[in-house]
């Protein structure tokens, strides 16, 4: 398929990339867990992390949050100081070049990982090369069918992780916060792998006999399943997608050719087999993952004829990257030039 963008540029500047959380509930506004709404940019969560804990004088494990955001960018994430007995420091002496605090209220616990419904993304491509008229037409049937749900760049990091993993299942030693980045490393390469394979044989965009089905905005999932009309129009209406293993410990849930395209992209390839058989050895479970994901709430304004702002929403999980590549080639300026 030939994409209408033929180059364009992202995250020329910070506010060119700008994520904000969509949280799935309000602080409480008492308790001994302080609920920081932050907005940040060139640092990473765990930097900011490591600022709160120095800040309130606790460990790091007291301080929560919901998600990782990217440091290339502007983004608003909320995160929970535990401070049981005290008052809160100033929250004034926080406030930087990079860490703004926008709201602080009382909350009862700790900000659990995944406690968001979405992020709300604000993207502005500039040096955009292509046709307006088919640039917009393809952001519109993006809209419509969404877009192929692949682990982006970021999760795979600016090494090859994947390789790293294969050293660490043939007994390489690893700490713990790495080994876990490595066996999400690992999955995601066979779930993109596997998502490739069904686009290669002309099986994405369909629902097929074996598939699992998952409720759209839920990890509620069904099947195998046999086509019929009525699954075929929740399909066509994105209420059910198909799905690709995340790999690990059990049998696979599919059935019929689905599930040997599943086993053949990763027994015919010999690197993927081993990386397969550490995930089982690491005890990882088998789990799904869908393989499209929705741009809820997409609009798209040209602020002169090439730059081209895009506001979208995507559930937690699902990459603003992997939109963008459906447009076509998108230099990503930071990620680029980041040492």
């Amino acid at each position: 398929m030939m994409l209408p963008i033929n180059h364009a540029k992202m995250r020329v500047e910070p506010a060119d990339f700008v994520v904000e959380e969509i949280p799935s509930f309000d602080a409480g506004g008492e308790g001994e867990h302080l609920m920081l709404t932050i907005r940040k940019q060139r640092v990473t969560t765990q930097q900011v992390v490591s600022t709160l804990a120095k800040w309130a004088r606790i460990a790091p494990m007291g301080v929560g949050y919901a998600g990782i955001k990217d440091k290339h960018g502007i983004t608003t994430q909320r995160f929970t100081v535990h401070l049981p007995k005290k008052v809160a420091p100033d929250t004034n002496e926080l406030n930087s070049d990079n860490i703004e605090v926008v709201d602080a209220v009382w909350h009862s616990k700790k900000l659990p990982r995944g406690a968001i419904i979405g992020n709300a993304f604000v993207i502005t491509l500039r040096d955009v090369e292509g046709d307006k008229k088919a640039i917009e037409e393809r952001l519109q049937e993006i809209e419509r069918k969404g877009f192929p749900n692949m682990f982006g760049e970021q999760r795979f990091g600016r090494g090859d992780n994947v390789a790293l993993a294969l050293h660490m299942f043939r007994g390489k030693r690893v700490d713990r916060n790495l080994r876990s980045i490595l066996l999400s490393a690992a999955r995601s390469e066979i779930f993109n792998r596997i998502v490739q394979a069904r686009t290669a044989r002309g099986l994405y965009g369909t629902i097929q006999d074996g598939d699992v089905l998952m409720l759209e905005g839920t990890k509620s999932i069904f099947g195998p399943i046999t086509v019929d009309d009525e699954l075929t129009k929740r399909f066509e209406e994105l209420d059910v997608v198909p799905t690709a293993p995340l790999w690990g410990e059990g049998e696979l849930r599919s059935a019929c050719e689905i599930k040997h395209l599943e086993e053949s992209t990763v027994n015919d390839d010999a690197e993927l087999t081993e990386v397969a058989k550490g995930l089982i050895k690491a005890r990882m479970k088998q789990e799904r993952r869908a393989i499209t994901a929705k741009a809820n709430n997409l609009k798209w304004t040209w602020l002169d004829d090439t730059t081209l702002r895009l506001h979208f929403d995507l559930v937690p999980g699902a990459y603003a990257t992997a939109m963008l590549s459906q447009l076509g080639k998108i230099e990503d300026v930071k990620r680029a030039n980041a040492v």
